[in-house]
Protein backbone atom coordinates (compact mmCIF):
# COMPACT_ATOMS: atom_id res chain seq x y z
CA UNK A 1 0.00 0.00 0.00
CA UNK A 2 2.66 2.80 1.29
CA UNK A 3 4.77 1.36 -2.27
CA UNK A 4 1.90 2.65 -3.78
CA UNK A 5 1.77 5.88 -1.93
CA UNK A 6 5.03 6.80 -2.54
CA UNK A 7 4.82 6.59 -6.36
CA UNK A 8 1.83 8.45 -6.38
CA UNK A 9 3.36 11.21 -4.29
CA UNK A 10 6.26 10.75 -6.93
CA UNK A 11 4.42 10.98 -10.26
CA UNK A 12 1.13 13.36 -9.78
CA UNK A 13 3.16 15.61 -6.80
CA UNK A 14 6.21 15.58 -8.45
CA UNK A 15 7.92 15.90 -4.78
CA UNK A 16 11.77 15.26 -4.54
CA UNK A 17 11.70 12.99 -1.95
CA UNK A 18 12.54 9.49 -0.88
CA UNK A 19 10.87 6.33 -0.16
CA UNK A 20 12.95 6.00 3.15
CA UNK A 21 11.97 9.82 3.56
CA UNK A 22 8.34 9.07 3.35
CA UNK A 23 8.57 5.92 6.03
CA UNK A 24 10.20 8.29 8.49
CA UNK A 25 7.30 11.20 7.58
CA UNK A 26 4.56 8.46 8.55
CA UNK A 27 6.74 7.03 11.48
CA UNK A 28 7.04 10.62 13.49
CA UNK A 29 4.16 11.52 12.83
CA UNK A 30 2.27 8.55 13.28
CA UNK A 31 -0.03 10.05 16.13
CA UNK A 32 -0.95 13.20 14.20
CA UNK A 33 -2.01 11.26 11.04
CA UNK A 34 -3.91 9.01 13.40
CA UNK A 35 -5.67 12.55 15.03
CA UNK A 36 -6.47 13.52 11.59
CA UNK A 37 -8.14 10.49 10.08
CA UNK A 38 -10.34 10.68 13.43
CA UNK A 39 -11.22 14.14 12.65
CA UNK A 40 -11.84 13.60 8.95
CA UNK A 41 -13.75 10.34 10.16
CA UNK A 42 -16.16 12.67 12.52
CA UNK A 43 -16.41 15.32 9.68
CA UNK A 44 -17.78 12.51 7.34
CA UNK A 45 -20.29 11.47 9.77
CA UNK A 46 -21.87 15.19 10.36
CA UNK A 47 -21.73 15.55 6.56
CA UNK A 48 -23.70 12.29 6.06
CA UNK A 49 -25.97 13.03 8.79
CA UNK A 50 -28.35 15.39 7.63
CA UNK A 51 -28.45 13.21 4.24
CA UNK A 52 -29.72 10.36 6.70
CA UNK A 53 -32.01 12.44 8.17
CA UNK A 54 -33.82 13.45 4.81
CA UNK A 55 -34.14 9.87 3.87
CA UNK A 56 -35.60 8.35 7.02
CA UNK A 57 -38.24 11.61 6.64
CA UNK A 58 -39.56 10.32 3.54
CA UNK A 59 -43.83 10.14 3.19
CA UNK A 60 -44.88 7.33 4.72
CA UNK A 61 -45.81 4.70 2.47
CA UNK A 62 -49.90 4.40 1.44
CA UNK A 63 -50.95 0.93 3.09
CA UNK A 64 -54.42 -0.56 2.86
CA UNK A 65 -56.07 -1.93 6.08
CA UNK A 66 -55.26 -5.32 6.95
CA UNK A 67 -56.84 -5.68 10.35
CA UNK A 68 -58.43 -3.36 12.79
CA UNK A 69 -57.39 -2.31 15.99
CA UNK A 70 -60.38 -3.53 18.76
CA UNK A 71 -60.78 -3.51 22.29
CA UNK A 72 -63.98 -6.12 21.58
CA UNK A 73 -63.52 -9.49 20.09
CA UNK A 74 -64.74 -9.42 16.60
CA UNK A 75 -63.56 -10.36 13.23
CA UNK A 76 -65.03 -9.92 9.93
CA UNK A 77 -65.56 -12.54 7.24
CA UNK A 78 -65.07 -11.58 3.72
CA UNK A 79 -65.87 -13.82 0.08
CA UNK A 80 -63.93 -12.74 -3.14
CA UNK A 81 -66.61 -13.08 -5.64
CA UNK A 82 -65.06 -13.07 -8.98
CA UNK A 83 -66.31 -16.48 -10.95
CA UNK A 84 -68.79 -19.33 -10.28
CA UNK A 85 -71.97 -19.06 -7.98
CA UNK A 86 -72.65 -22.84 -7.34
CA UNK A 87 -72.01 -22.17 -3.56
CA UNK A 88 -73.37 -18.80 -2.95
CA UNK A 89 -76.86 -20.12 -1.68
CA UNK A 90 -75.41 -22.81 0.52
CA UNK A 91 -72.96 -20.18 2.18
CA UNK A 92 -75.67 -17.12 2.27
CA UNK A 93 -77.61 -19.86 4.59
CA UNK A 94 -75.29 -20.83 6.60
CA UNK A 95 -74.32 -17.15 7.67
CA UNK A 96 -77.98 -16.94 8.13
CA UNK A 97 -78.10 -20.06 10.40
CA UNK A 98 -75.15 -18.35 12.47
CA UNK A 99 -76.65 -14.87 12.17
CA UNK A 100 -73.39 -13.96 10.81
CA UNK A 101 -73.41 -11.11 8.40
CA UNK A 102 -70.51 -10.89 6.12
CA UNK A 103 -68.51 -8.78 3.12
CA UNK A 104 -68.92 -10.23 -0.56
CA UNK A 105 -66.25 -8.69 -2.69
CA UNK A 106 -67.92 -9.01 -6.46
CA UNK A 107 -66.40 -8.08 -9.49
CA UNK A 108 -67.90 -6.16 -12.27
CA UNK A 109 -68.21 -9.87 -14.49
CA UNK A 110 -69.19 -11.64 -11.36
CA UNK A 111 -72.59 -8.90 -11.31
CA UNK A 112 -73.30 -8.86 -14.67
CA UNK A 113 -73.47 -12.47 -14.42
CA UNK A 114 -75.19 -13.20 -11.07
CA UNK A 115 -77.74 -10.19 -10.42
CA UNK A 116 -79.98 -12.21 -8.72
CA UNK A 117 -77.24 -13.36 -6.07
CA UNK A 118 -76.33 -9.35 -6.02
CA UNK A 119 -79.22 -8.94 -4.55
CA UNK A 120 -79.69 -11.25 -2.28
CA UNK A 121 -76.49 -10.54 -0.80
CA UNK A 122 -77.55 -7.16 -0.08
CA UNK A 123 -81.45 -7.93 1.31
CA UNK A 124 -79.56 -10.45 3.67
CA UNK A 125 -78.05 -7.74 4.65
CA UNK A 126 -74.35 -8.61 3.98
CA UNK A 127 -71.63 -5.90 2.74
CA UNK A 128 -70.88 -5.66 -1.44
CA UNK A 129 -67.24 -4.97 -1.45
CA UNK A 130 -65.62 -3.37 -5.22
CA UNK A 131 -63.64 -6.20 -5.99
CA UNK A 132 -62.94 -4.14 -9.85
CA UNK A 133 -64.40 -4.73 -13.04
CA UNK A 134 -61.92 -7.35 -14.92
CA UNK A 135 -59.28 -8.94 -11.84
CA UNK A 136 -56.54 -7.30 -13.35
CA UNK A 137 -53.11 -6.73 -11.31
CA UNK A 138 -53.82 -2.21 -10.39
CA UNK A 139 -50.30 -1.99 -10.15
CA UNK A 140 -49.86 -2.93 -13.76
CA UNK A 141 -52.60 0.39 -14.89
CA UNK A 142 -52.23 3.87 -15.74
CA UNK A 143 -54.34 5.92 -13.21
CA UNK A 144 -56.95 6.36 -15.05
CA UNK A 145 -57.29 2.63 -15.57
CA UNK A 146 -57.21 2.05 -12.13
CA UNK A 147 -60.67 4.50 -11.40
CA UNK A 148 -62.46 2.80 -14.60
CA UNK A 149 -61.84 -0.84 -12.42
CA UNK A 150 -63.61 0.62 -9.81
CA UNK A 151 -65.95 2.73 -11.54
CA UNK A 152 -67.22 0.01 -13.76
CA UNK A 153 -68.35 -1.68 -10.80
CA UNK A 154 -69.67 1.09 -8.60
CA UNK A 155 -72.06 2.01 -11.30
CA UNK A 156 -73.32 -1.69 -11.71
CA UNK A 157 -74.08 -2.47 -8.62
CA UNK A 158 -75.81 1.02 -7.83
CA UNK A 159 -77.57 0.64 -11.19
CA UNK A 160 -78.89 -2.52 -9.75
CA UNK A 161 -79.64 -2.20 -6.34
CA UNK A 162 -79.35 1.44 -5.18
CA UNK A 163 -75.88 0.11 -3.19
CA UNK A 164 -72.93 2.44 -2.74
CA UNK A 165 -70.06 0.51 -2.30
CA UNK A 166 -66.94 1.95 -0.76
CA UNK A 167 -64.70 -0.99 0.13
CA UNK A 168 -62.28 -1.68 -2.12
CA UNK A 169 -60.00 -4.98 -2.53
CA UNK A 170 -57.49 -4.99 -5.20
CA UNK A 171 -57.16 -8.17 -7.34
CA UNK A 172 -54.58 -11.12 -6.07
CA UNK A 173 -53.79 -8.31 -3.16
CA UNK A 174 -52.11 -6.29 -5.92
CA UNK A 175 -51.42 -2.71 -4.66
CA UNK A 176 -48.93 0.33 -4.63
CA UNK A 177 -49.00 3.82 -3.00
CA UNK A 178 -51.29 5.17 -6.71
CA UNK A 179 -53.91 2.19 -6.35
CA UNK A 180 -54.56 3.39 -2.65
CA UNK A 181 -54.70 6.86 -3.17
CA UNK A 182 -56.66 6.56 -6.70
CA UNK A 183 -59.13 4.47 -4.55
CA UNK A 184 -58.84 7.35 -1.68
CA UNK A 185 -60.11 9.44 -4.15
CA UNK A 186 -62.87 7.69 -5.23
CA UNK A 187 -64.28 7.55 -1.36
CA UNK A 188 -63.49 3.95 -0.98
CA UNK A 189 -61.41 2.14 1.54
CA UNK A 190 -58.20 0.15 0.51
CA UNK A 191 -58.76 -3.41 1.98
CA UNK A 192 -56.74 -6.02 2.26
CA UNK A 193 -56.88 -9.39 5.07
CA UNK A 194 -55.02 -10.95 7.94
CA UNK A 195 -55.95 -14.34 8.00
CA UNK A 196 -56.17 -16.39 4.51
CA UNK A 197 -57.90 -19.50 4.91
CA UNK A 198 -56.14 -20.59 1.40
CA UNK A 199 -59.65 -21.87 0.24
CA UNK A 200 -58.04 -21.37 -3.00
CA UNK A 201 -55.49 -23.49 -2.99
CA UNK A 202 -58.08 -26.89 -2.46
CA UNK A 203 -56.32 -28.51 -0.02
CA UNK A 204 -59.68 -29.92 1.99
CA UNK A 205 -62.25 -28.62 4.32
CA UNK A 206 -60.04 -29.60 7.21
CA UNK A 207 -57.44 -27.36 6.16
CA UNK A 208 -59.54 -24.44 5.40
CA UNK A 209 -60.80 -25.46 9.37
CA UNK A 210 -57.06 -25.04 10.76
CA UNK A 211 -55.84 -22.57 8.54
CA UNK A 212 -58.79 -20.27 10.06
CA UNK A 213 -59.29 -20.96 13.43
CA UNK A 214 -55.61 -21.51 14.74
CA UNK A 215 -54.10 -18.90 12.24
CA UNK A 216 -50.94 -17.01 13.97
CA UNK A 217 -52.78 -13.75 13.15
CA UNK A 218 -56.24 -14.29 14.33
CA UNK A 219 -57.17 -11.54 16.77
CA UNK A 220 -59.87 -8.88 17.55
CA UNK A 221 -60.35 -6.75 14.39
CA UNK A 222 -58.95 -9.75 11.54
CA UNK A 223 -60.19 -9.89 8.26
CA UNK A 224 -60.34 -13.37 7.28
CA UNK A 225 -60.36 -13.76 3.23
CA UNK A 226 -62.50 -16.84 1.85
CA UNK A 227 -63.58 -17.06 -1.53
CA UNK A 228 -66.94 -17.57 -3.19
CA UNK A 229 -66.76 -20.44 -6.05
CA UNK A 230 -63.66 -22.63 -4.42
CA UNK A 231 -64.01 -26.09 -4.06
CA UNK A 232 -64.24 -26.71 -0.30
CA UNK A 233 -65.20 -23.25 1.48
CA UNK A 234 -69.09 -24.16 1.91
CA UNK A 235 -68.85 -27.20 3.27
CA UNK A 236 -66.02 -25.83 5.47
CA UNK A 237 -68.05 -22.75 6.56
CA UNK A 238 -70.21 -24.02 8.98
CA UNK A 239 -67.17 -25.65 11.14
CA UNK A 240 -65.17 -22.08 11.44
CA UNK A 241 -67.94 -20.25 12.10
CA UNK A 242 -68.85 -22.74 15.08
CA UNK A 243 -64.82 -23.06 15.98
CA UNK A 244 -64.58 -18.93 16.27
CA UNK A 245 -68.00 -18.36 18.00
CA UNK A 246 -66.55 -21.39 20.42
CA UNK A 247 -63.35 -18.41 21.14
CA UNK A 248 -65.48 -15.93 21.64
CA UNK A 249 -65.47 -14.05 18.51
CA UNK A 250 -68.47 -12.31 16.94
CA UNK A 251 -69.01 -11.18 13.50
CA UNK A 252 -69.58 -7.66 12.06
CA UNK A 253 -68.84 -6.27 8.35
CA UNK A 254 -65.64 -4.74 6.99
CA UNK A 255 -67.68 -1.68 6.88
CA UNK A 256 -68.40 -2.22 10.78
CA UNK A 257 -64.97 -3.17 11.62
CA UNK A 258 -62.93 -0.17 10.26
CA UNK A 259 -62.75 3.10 11.77
CA UNK A 260 -64.27 5.66 9.90
CA UNK A 261 -62.88 9.00 11.68
CA UNK A 262 -59.38 10.26 12.24
CA UNK A 263 -57.25 7.50 11.78
CA UNK A 264 -53.72 6.22 11.36
CA UNK A 265 -52.68 2.77 9.71
CA UNK A 266 -49.33 0.90 10.87
CA UNK A 267 -46.91 -0.89 8.90
CA UNK A 268 -48.51 -3.71 9.75
CA UNK A 269 -51.08 -2.76 8.20
CA UNK A 270 -53.30 -2.26 11.12
CA UNK A 271 -56.17 0.58 11.26
CA UNK A 272 -55.65 2.79 14.34
CA UNK A 273 -58.08 5.23 15.75
CA UNK A 274 -57.05 8.42 16.12
CA UNK A 275 -60.13 9.40 18.31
Amino acid sequence: MWKNISSRLLQHRRLHITKREIGRFLQHNKKNLVAAAFLFLLAGIAYAGPKVAVASARVPKEIPIYCVDREDKVVALTFDAAWGNEDTQQILDILEKHGVKATFFATGGWVEAYPDDVKKIIEAGHALGNHSEHHKFMTKLSDEQKKQEILLVHDKVKELTGYEMCLFRPPYGDYNDDVVKVADSLGYYTIQWSVDSLDWKDYGVDSIIKTVTQHKYLDNGAIILMHNGAKYTASALDAVITNLKEQGYSFVTVAQLIHTGKYHIDHTGKQISDE
